[in-house]
């Protein structure tokens, strides 16, 4: 009768603990939600959108001169401010590693390419890749022929040259003159060098002025500017009368050759850029003019159009300018004649130099 009684309660505390151990469970729906592989996939796109940062390439052509580190500098800070990222490559001057460098930027994925290209005919190629990898271009400063680029933004070139005949005209209108252009392969010097025969071209034509020297500087070099305005003086016996250089760079080459023979600050020579070398020489009387391209606008406005772009957005413009493969959809900038007397109210007054470096050491302050 014990031996009953122990099965008995024995199979009760079985019945117990098997009640208790299914009180541990919890319902079908009081567990956690676990999200299916589609949703987590969903999931993490959302966030990866979210965090993405946009990456703009900038692959330019040199930084020698002191105007394209401005670019640069002023580029980058003006994308960052709008939350996205700059890559920079530099190829001073070599189109072989220019190409090589913008295809890094291209495997790395960036979401626009900026493109400021040593040579406008061998920099089609680089379009050609980018785009093949659905990476838009924008042609910085300088256009890229026969390619299908999205957009190009720059000063008009054209007008550079007209301002820079304008002035020196107004200050020898009857004489020799000396055309140093710049680099060949360079759309930008065959604009300028356009701007400047439109202006001198009347004056040719009626026989007030000559031009007894015109030849492109090979690399926009200084140093090839100055033996090209040399051989000028040789071939004229020093007599000149006044110069148009395609920019500050290769006025100050110009500028040197004069020297040597004791014709600097008596013979007028144009320029542009605004460069600091250049401002000096003006304020030194050795070169009259320049002409002041703002960066800070064109490197902001070059930076909100690559992130608009790189976000998907289409940019309309009301100007094109065909460059023998599309019509290109262009932003132009408006450049500024600078001379002695207005240096202060536009490269200074605009933070471009400060007056202190323009004037610094110089005795015609």
């Amino acid at each position: 009768m014990e031996r009953k009684n122990c099965y008995f309660i024995s199979f009760i505390l079985l019945i117990v603990v098997w009640l208790a151990g299914c009180d541990s469970y919890a319902e079908p729906s009081e567990l956690p939600s676990v999200p299916s592989a589609a949703e987590q996939d969903h999931t993490l796109e959302e966030d990866v959108t979210v965090i993405r940062t946009l990456k703009i390439g900038l692959s330019m052509d040199t930084l020698v001169e002191e105007r394209w580190e401005k670019d640069r500098d002023m580029f980058k800070e003006a994308v960052e401010a709008l939350g996205a990222e700059v890559e920079v490559k530099a190829a001073n001057g070599n189109d072989a590693l220019q190409i090589a460098q913008a295809e890094t930027l291209i495997s790395q994925g960036v979401d626009l390419l900026v493109l400021v290209p040593h040579n406008a005919e061998a920099a089609a190629t680089i379009v050609g890749k980018a785009q093949m990898a659905g990476i838009p271009v924008i042609s910085y400063d300088r256009l890229v022929k026969n390619a299908n680029i999205d957009l190009y933004i720059s000063f008009d070139n054209e007008k550079v040259g007209e301002l820079q005949a304008e002035a020196i005209t107004a200050l020898v209108p009857e004489g020799k003159y000396v055309y140093i252009g710049g680099a060949s392969t360079d759309n930008n010097a065959h604009l300028l060098k356009e701007g400047v025969y439109n202006v001198l071209q009347p004056f040719i034509e009626r026989g007030d002025i000559t031009v007894v020297y015109d030849q492109w500087t090979e690399a926009w070099m200084p140093a090839n500017a100055k033996q090209n305005m040399q051989a000028a003086l040789i071939a004229n016996d020093n007599d000149i009368d006044a110069v148009i250089a395609a920019n500050d760079a290769t006025a100050g080459g110009v500028i040197e050759a004069l020297a040597e023979q004791g014709l600097a600050g008596k013979v007028p020579v144009a320029g542009q850029d605004a460069e600091l070398a250049g401002l000096q020489h003006i304020v030194n009387g050795e070169q009259a003019m320049t002409v002041y391209k703002s960066i800070k606008s064109l490197t902001e406005q070059a930076a909100e159009i690559a992130v608009r772009m790189a976000s998907g957005e289409v940019i309309e413009t009301d100007t094109t300018i065909n460059n023998g493969k599309k019509d290109v959809p262009t932003v132009f900038l408006t450049p500024v004649a600078v001379d002695k007397t207005n240096i202060e109210e536009t490269i200074i007054a605009d933070g471009f130099h400060r007056a202190e470096d323009i004037y610094h050491g110089l005795p015609n302050k």
